[in-house]
């Protein structure tokens, strides 16, 4: 390897854009090893029959051989499985709703991958994602900001919000200044074996995956009631016409005499907030939705129509414990200009934050649709994505 040459090992999940990532640091004259991660190895849960992570691996093995660069696989299961699978398994149990795909990146990607990647002699790891880090310098201090991806359909920096300055000091998102037209399209002209495979829908590395499948392996079934209740509940005047955070910023604790009993399911735990398909209850006018899960007394709570004053909240509250902040804290405090999302994809929706000594609360300009304890709540400004916390 050339004394010029920094070394940089991508991380190739056999789809096309840490394909076209890998072919851009080749191009740049970066020293480039591949590496794939195994994650998991049950294929009881998976939609084809065919072994997924077989699949993605050998695909992202031609590509390498495509690009004349080194290739390895790296198993992380058993990390994995305690890191991801377990603590996913623990927070459905609780009733609450985790992102795999954050935690994955936080703990397996940016973190063992990255110690693994050093072990083999790297300055940096590269992925896939559509995210940028941009740097600047403060009192002769370098500092990393993390950048929303150039094409905005794709933007996926709300899976990076947990990651931490060393992370990015680390990190290489090659494509992330360029669209998803545009990553196909250099795939198409280089011949790459993954310029027209369809993007991965399942869990983070692990490929193709049923979620309710893959939760039935640690969590039972267990025949519940479900409870419909009605649009006028007097609940909902408090929420929407108060002003104690501590009161309107938590989810709403329903009673079984709030509603009537209108059908069964198979346990509380498989099911999330704001959730429409998996109810199997018909002959109503408009579809029921999830608005809250009593994992406890295993009583599912939903709302008719997409409406449905239950469905919505203006504030929700991340306890100080659970806020991450990759820029400095200090200032985000003090700026007003904020923009927040809740989820993957959503459009970014404008934001004011309240702290006490216990608790962040993120009030919103419009009402937010089905926030559920355990998402994360990604806060930005001027398209940088500063902090991000656990919802209570």
């Amino acid at each position: 390897m050339s004394n010029t040459k920094k070394r940089v090992v991508v991380a190739m999940s056999g789809g096309v854009d840490s394909s076209v990532a890998a072919y851009l640091l080749k191009r740049d004259d970066y020293d480039v090893l591949g590496v794939f991660m195994k994650n998991w190895h049950d294929t009881n849960v998976t939609i084809s029959k065919e072994c997924p992570w077989l699949e993605d691996s050998y695909d992202a093995m031609l590509v390498a051989e495509k690009l004349s660069i080194p290739f390895q696989v790296v198993d992380l299961s058993k990390d994995y499985k305690t890191k991801i699978v377990d603590y996913m398994f623990s927070e459905y149990k609780n009733g609450r709703t985790p992102n795999p795909d954050v935690l994955c990146n936080r703990e397996i990607k940016f973190d063992l991958f990255l110690n693994i990647a050093i072990s083999l002699g790297a300055d940096y790891i590269a992925t896939g994602h559509y995210a940028q880090v941009k740097k600047s310098k403060l009192n002769n201090k370098t500092l990393f900001h993390l950048k929303a991806g150039k094409d905005k359909l794709k933007d996926q920096s709300y899976f990076l919000c947990q990651l931490s300055q060393y992370q990015l000091s680390k990190t290489k998102f090659p494509i992330g200044g360029i669209s998803k037209k545009k990553v196909r399209q250099i795939a198409k002209e280089n011949n790459l074996i993954t310029a027209e495979k369809k993007d991965s829908q399942g869990l983070c590395f692990v490929g193709k995956v049923k979620l309710p499948d893959f939760l039935q392996q640690s969590l039972k079934p267990k025949p519940g009631i479900v409870i419909l209740i009605d649009k006028s509940f007097v609940g909902y005047d408090l929420i929407n016409n108060g002003n104690d955070y501590e009161i309107i910023s938590k989810p709403i604790n329903y009673k079984k005499t709030d509603g009537k009993k209108i059908g069964e399911h198979n346990g509380a735990h498989f099911y999330t907030i704001g959730q429409r398909k998996g109810l199997s209850i018909g002959g109503r006018k408009n579809p029921l939705y999830v608005l809250s899960t009593d994992v406890i007394n295993n009583i599912i709570y939903v709302g008719e129509g997409s409406d449905h004053p239950g469905l919505f909240r203006s504030v929700l509250r991340v306890h100080s414990n659970n806020m991450h902040f990759i820029s400095d804290h200090s200032e985000i405090i003090k700026s007003k200009n904020y923009k927040a999302r809740i989820r993957y994809r959503q459009a970014l929706q404008d934001v004011s934050v309240f702290k006490n000594s216990k608790y962040y609360y993120f009030t919103f300009k419009k009402p937010q649709k089905a926030i559920a304890s355990g998402q994360f709540v990604a806060l930005y400004r001027n398209e940088e994505l500063t902090c991000s916390g656990v919802i209570d």
